[in-house]
């Protein structure tokens, strides 16, 4: 009897690690996938940090996961900017040698040219108006984080203090984010760390 008694205790114990190390696996596949979704240019924590939070996950760690994961890429965007201007300038080359050589760009051409166009638009409009500092801050939300470090430099803004700047305005929407997430779940969402959609998504 005493030994049943110590098998099922052990038995328990195994389980109790294994549920732990599954718990753990989850925490750590849920938080890499808001760092690196915070990095993709166009999804930014602006979006990811609302997400994530109503998804299930830690306000806290996720904040400070999203704003490492834009600051990477944004700091990337300023470093090599003029690795960027010829990659941007190679593709637009490209495709018009090949919507020449069809006779007429495709219309999904049209479409990314179009965005591409509207974005640089609103971007030197809020520089021109606010500066460097506007766009830094205002940008993230209207044209993206990466839009704004990448206008900032094109426009002839010192590196340093784009760089600066950027990461004022990331520091800046991190918190506004964060907050305004972290009410929105208590208030509406109470128990949605309980059974978030992100959790369960890595869970599977």
């Amino acid at each position: 009897m005493q030994f049943v008694a110590k098998r099922q205790t052990v038995n328990d114990y195994v389980n109790e690690s294994g549920k732990e190390g599954r718990a753990e696996k989850t925490m750590f596949l849920s938080y890499l996938f808001v760092f690196l979704l915070a990095a993709v240019p166009l999804f930014e924590l602006v979006a990811v940090i609302p997400l994530a939070i109503f998804g299930g996950l830690s306000p806290v760690p996720t904040a400070v996961l999203a704003f490492l994961g834009n600051l990477v890429t944004v700091i990337l965007v300023i470093v090599f900017v003029d690795k960027v201007k010829k990659w941007m300038q190679k593709r637009k080359n490209r495709k018009q040698r090949e919507s020449s050589e069809q006779g007429a760009a495709t219309l999904e051409d049209d479409d990314v040219k179009w965005e591409e166009s509207k974005r640089q638009k609103r971007a030197r409009s809020i520089f021109d108006k606010y500066g460097l500092p506007g766009l830094a801050i205002i940008g993230p939300f209207f044209v993206g984080s990466h839009i704004s470090a990448f206008m900032g430099m094109s426009f002839g803004s010192e590196r340093k203090s784009v760089t600066s700047w950027m990461v004022i305005s990331l520091v800046f929407w991190t918190l506004i984010t964060a907050a305004a997430a972290s009410y929105g779940v208590s208030y509406f969402m109470p128990h949605v760390e309980e059974d978030g959609v992100l959790i369960r998504l890595f869970q599977s």
